[in-house]
C-alpha cells in the first residue's frame, strides 16, 4: 500500500554508523532508522546473539515461562527504577499498554469518564487510542470518531495543566514525551517533568512518560526523565532497545504495575526469545561501553560544533537538543534538504517541516560527528543563501 514515499536508494548493508547502497557507496548515517539502530548497524554482539538464539529457538509463546524476557525486565528493571515490565512488539504497542493501565486505574478508582492529559504536538502511535492520543490533526485526519478521554494542552505549559485541573475533569494520567520528538526536538524548561511530577502526586494520578524514542541512552542518561531526578509511575519504550529487532514494552512502579492481571493484556509475540535476546545483547553493549555518557559527550560536541560552524548565519532559529537527540530549526521549511544531505551520502531526517532531526548511533565517533558538522553545515548554508 502507499504507506510511504521513500528516497530513491536500497541499502544492502552497513557497518557501524555507515549504510552501503546496493552500488556500493557509502553514507554517513545521522538517523539510526529513526533512533532505532543504536549501536548502529551490524554490530557484533547484536549479530552474534541473533544467529545463536534463532539456531536455538525464536518463539513459544507467553502461554510458557521465557527465561531470556524475564532477565530482560530484571534488566531493565534495574537501571529505571520501576517494578514491572509487559512487553509487545511497537512503541505503539507499549503506548497502548500504558493507556489500558490508566483507564484500569480508574476503574479501581470508580472514575466513569477517565481523561488522560496529552501534549499538542505530541506523538505516542498510530493505533486508534495512540493517535488519539497523539497532539497532532495531520495525524488525526481521516480516522474520526477518534477513541474519547484525551485532553490536549500545549507542551512545556505547567500552568495550562493546573487550569485544566480547575475545570472538575477526572484527570486520570498525565502522558509526555520527555522531549517533543516528531514534534521538532523540543526540550522543555528545566523542571517541567518535576513540576508534572508533583502535580500528579496532588491529583492522585498517574505520570506516563513516552521514552520510545529518548531512551536506551540517547539524551545521555538511560532515560530521559532521568535528567530530572524523578520517577514516572509508566514509561514506554521501543525503537532502540532490541537495535532493530522489533519490541516495545510498558513498565510501571507502585499500584500501576499491579493493575494488569491474567486475561486483561497479552500479546503472542512480546518478549519472545529472539527479541529477548537481541534487547539484551544491546544493553550488555550499552553498559559496558558507558554509552550513556558517550552519547551526552558526542552531543554536546555535536551542538557546540554546528553553533560554531554557523554563527552568523541568517535564517537559522535554534540549535538544541540533549545528547545524541539534535534538532536545528531554520525560519522556514526546509524538507528538500533530506534529499540534498542524500545525495551528499548523508542521512538526516527533517520533521515539523523546518527542524532538521539529527539521531545518530550512540556509537558515534568523533571523526564522524565532524563530519556530520562539516556535510551538513555546508548544505544549510547553500539552503539559506
Amino acid at each position: 500500500m502507499s504507506n510511504y514515499q521513500p528516497l530513491s536508494v536500497e541499502f544492502e548493508s552497513g557497518s557501524g554508523a555507515w549504510l552501503i547502497d546496493s552500488k556500493q557507496q557509502r553514507y554517513l548515517d545521522a538517523l539510526s532508522g529513526i533512533a532505532v539502530c543504536g549501536l548502529g548497524h551490524a554490530h557484533p554482539q547484536v549479530q552474534s546473539a541473533i544467529s545463536d538464539q534463532a539456531a536455538n529457538l525464536i518463539h513459544t509463546s507467553n502461554l510458557y515461562r521465557i527465561p531470556l524476557q524475564e532477565q530482560l525486565a530484571e534488566k531493565l528493571v534495574k537501571h529505571s527504577g520501576m517494578d514491572k515490565v509487559f512487553f509487545g512488539n511497537s512503541g505503539a504497542e507499549a503506548n497502548e499498554a500504558a493507556i489500558k493501565l490508566a483507564r484500569l486505574y480508574a476503574n479501581n478508582n470508580k472514575i466513569s469518564n477517565p481523561v488522560i492529559v496529552v501534549m499538542e504536538k505530541s506523538f505516542h502511535g498510530r493505533t486508534m487510542a495512540t493517535l488519539s492520543a497523539t497532539g497532532s490533526e495531520r495525524v488525526h485526519k481521516g480516522f474520526d470518531p477518534l477513541v474519547q478521554g484525551f485532553k490536549h494542552i500545549p507542551y512545556n505549559d505547567i500552568d495550562a495543566l493546573r487550569s485544566l485541573a480547575n475545570q472538575d475533569l477526572n484527570i486520570v494520567a498525565v502522558m509526555v514525551e520527555p522531549i517533543l520528538g516528531e514534534g521538532g526536538v523540543v526540550v522543555p524548561d528545566e523542571g517541567y517533568l518535576s513540576a508534572i511530577r508533583l502535580f500528579c502526586d496532588e491529583n492522585n494520578c498517574l505520570m506516563i512518560v513516552d521514552e520510545i524514542q529518548t531512551g536506551m541512552c540517547r539524551t545521555g542518561k538511560w532515560f530521559a526523565f532521568q535528567h530530572e531526578n524523578i520517577q514516572p509511575d509508566i514509561i514506554t519504550l521501543a525503537k532502540a532497545l532490541a537495535n532493530g529487532v522489533p519490541i516495545g514494552a510498558c513498565l510501571a512502579r507502585g499500584q500501576a504495575a499491579e493493575l494488569f492481571q491474567p486475561g486483561s493484556h497479552g500479546s503472542t509475540f512480546g518478549g519472545n526469545p529472539l527479541a529477548s535476546r537481541a534487547a539484551l545483547a544491546v544493553i550488555d553493549v550499552l553498559e559496558k561501553e558507558k554509552l550513556d555518557k558517550h552519547a551526552g559527550e558526542m552531543g554536546q560536541h555535536l551542538i557546540n560544533g554546528f553553533k560554531q560552524a554557523l554563527d552568523g548565519q541568517a535564517g537559522i532559529r535554534n540549535i538544541r537538543g540533549k545528547g545524541l537527540m539534535l534538532g536545528i530549526e531554520l525560519e522556514q521549511d526546509c524538507t528538500d534538504l533530506v534529499a540534498k544531505a542524500l545525495n551528499e551520502k548523508l542521512l538526516i531526517n527533517v520533521t515539523s517541516g523546518n527542524v532538521i532531526r539529527l539521531l545518530p548511533p550512540l556509537i558515534l565517533t568523533k571523526d564522524e560527528a565532524d563530519q556530520i558538522i562539516f556535510k551538513l553545515s555546508i548544505l544549510i548554508k547553500n539552503y539559506l543563501d
